[in-house]
């Protein structure tokens, strides 16, 4: 290892995953070695409208991208890998991930038309990678998808240590294990810093272990006499699983439905992380060929997605299944805050329909469990890391908060804990721990092929249409004495029912004529002076009489 210098020092921040939950993208930079750990997505807010998907802002690594070693992905779910086809186009480095996560990840890849030009490493949880002066190991998670790993960082300066999403889950549905006694080696070595997963710290107790769902499944599917829809996370592997085994008890088959689903069970089943028996599966064609209390649907719309096999089931827009009374339709996760509304809607179209739901919190329904470790389990991860510094990660503002202190309760001293927003760096030199300089970090949106060329002024725009509409204004005027020749006309939409405001657009036109002659008389033609002083007049006007103020935009045009 290198001598260091008085300038040697060691940076941790996120670049997306804290104050928010999802688009996780953490760094640890030490001089010149830069390590990401993870690239995901998430889903926009109800004010970022028409917006797909929303990735971290990594200009700072794009800046710096001769320094980055690779990017570490901790588990294959959405908010860990989904910004990756994104990210790489700007930073071809290396990826490194476990056998189901790169094999999620191929897919992405594949479909970006990016897999021959992206270097992709497999690791296990016993595998070393040197990265510049830092090092990487790994230890084996329990979560809700198969192949999740927490990282271990050695750097000059000490040990980092990222948990990945995890629960101790000692009863796991694939005999994986969390390596409690790989945590406990780490943390004996003594620990710098420690980046925990904070999903649940509101939660007290423990997070009751997946296997557990198998029981209450396979006693549902029992019990309906017809058929049973199941809607989950298609990442949640463990989850699929426990269908397929409750399905393979009461001799049903199972019909796989949605895009991600089909992607999902058929990676998953490839590697060998499903274990479904030759001839279970069947085309969604063929559901009504079978007796009724034969059949599962396995389906995604567990979010009440608008696009999802089970919210157009249950509007009876679906081409291939249809929802019939008596039917089971059983919703196998909790809503991501902010869904709820979408959640809610569906299960009542689904209850129309005459079907039997089962939804609602895991411990209600018990047909979910999270996979995330709650407040007992957060303690369990920091008394055997046992470290000096402390940076909740991964869960909104009061849920870093909050674990901070489960931090302060084992022992943790309060200034050695450090709640960051994106972007926020903290220092460490010579053991000593700071906040340092920020770094630009924020959300760069997605909307269909545009990666980030819908900003602030355009969420403006289109917020505005939706909620007043627009007025355009055409008047063609002559080049030789500014005089009007046609128009003023104008086009609305999603301002005013035309044929019902003639007297109302009639003054509007009046206005805009009497702002142009105006102007004219007063030898004002500069094209600026004249479409702000016509939107000026026209925007008071409409206020006064509707209350309203739509998008006005002047067309001028000169003959």
């Amino acid at each position: 290892m290198s001598k260091k210098n008085n300038q040697d020092k060691l940076l941790i921040f996120a670049l997306g995953g804290v104050g928010e939950i999802g688009k996780n993208m953490y760094v640890v930079q030490y001089n010149n070695d830069i390590v990401v750990v993870d690239a995901g997505l998430k889903f926009p807010e109800e004010d970022m409208l028409g917006i797909d998907i929303v990735i971290p802002d990594i200009s700072y690594l794009s800046e710096n991208r001769d320094k980055v070693r690779g990017i570490l992905i901790t588990h294959g779910h959405e908010d860990h890998i989904g910004g990756l086809s994104y990210v790489l186009r700007h930073l071809n480095v290396p990826v490194y991930g476990t056998k189901l996560t790169l094999g999620l990840i191929e897919g992405k890849l594949k479909e970006a038309g990016m897999l021959g030009d992206t270097k992709r490493i497999l690791i296990n949880a016993d595998s070393e990678v040197k990265m510049g002066s830092i090092t990487a190991t790994f230890f084996k998670t329990n979560h809700s998808i198969p192949d999740s790993v927490g990282v271990c960082l050695d750097t000059p300066e000490g040990i980092v240590v990222h948990t990945g999403d995890f629960k101790f889950d000692h009863t796991p549905v694939n005999d994986q294990f969390a390596d409690l006694q790989r945590i406990a080696e780490i943390g004996s070595r003594g620990v710098l810093a420690l980046l925990s997963d904070s999903t649940n710290a509101e939660r007290p107790g423990y997070t009751p272990s997946e296997s557990k769902v198998g029981d209450e499944l396979e006693d549902i599917f029992r019990k309906s006499t017809q058929r049973v829809v199941v809607a989950t996370f298609a990442s949640n592997v463990h989850r699929i699983q426990q269908i397929i085994n409750a399905s393979i008890a009461t001799r049903r088959k199972i019909a796989v439905v949605g895009r991600s689903m089909v992607n999902v069970v058929g990676i998953a089943s490839e590697l060998g992380y499903l274990n479904i028996p030759e001839g279970m599966l069947i085309e969604p064609e063929e559901v009504n060929k079978l007796a009724a209390d034969r059949v599962v649907i396995l389906c995604t719309g567990s979010q009440g997605e608008p696009m999802s096999a089970l919210t157009r089931m249950a509007r009876s827009t679906h081409r291939k299944v249809d929802i019939l009374p008596g039917d089971t339709v059983i919703i196998a996760a909790t809503p991501i805050p902010g869904n709820e509304r979408y959640v809610g809607r569906t299960v009542d179209e689904l209850f129309r329909l005459g079907a039997n739901v089962i939804y609602g919190p895991g411990s209600v329904s018990g047909v979910h469990v999270s996979g995330h470790g709650s407040q007992e389990e957060l303690k369990l991860m920091l008394n055997l890391i046992k470290p000096k510094y402390f940076i909740p990660i991964h869960g909104e503002y009061r849920m870093l908060r909050l674990h901070a202190k489960l931090g302060e309760a084992i022992g943790i001293e309060r200034e050695n804990i450090f709640i960051v927003d994106n972007g926020d760096t903290v220092e460490i030199q010579g053991g000593v721990a700071r906040k340092g300089a920020k770094v630009q970090a924020g959300n760069v949106l997605i909307d269909g092929l545009g990666v980030g060329d819908v900003g602030n002024i355009v969420l403006r725009d289109r917020k505005l249409l939706s909620q007043d509409g627009i007025l355009v204004v055409v008047v063609t005027l002559s080049k030789q004495d500014g005089t009007i020749l046609s128009g003023p006309d104008i086009i609305s939409r999603g301002f005013v029912y035309v044929r019902e405001s003639e007297g109302l657009l009639d003054e509007a036109n009046r206005i805009v004529t009497s702002t142009l002659n105006k102007l004219m008389n007063d030898k004002v033609n500069e094209w600026a002076s004249l479409k702000t002083n016509v939107k000026d007049a026209l925007g008071r006007f409409l206020y006064e009489q509707t209350r309203r103020r739509p998008m006005i935009l002047p067309i001028i045009m000169e003959v």
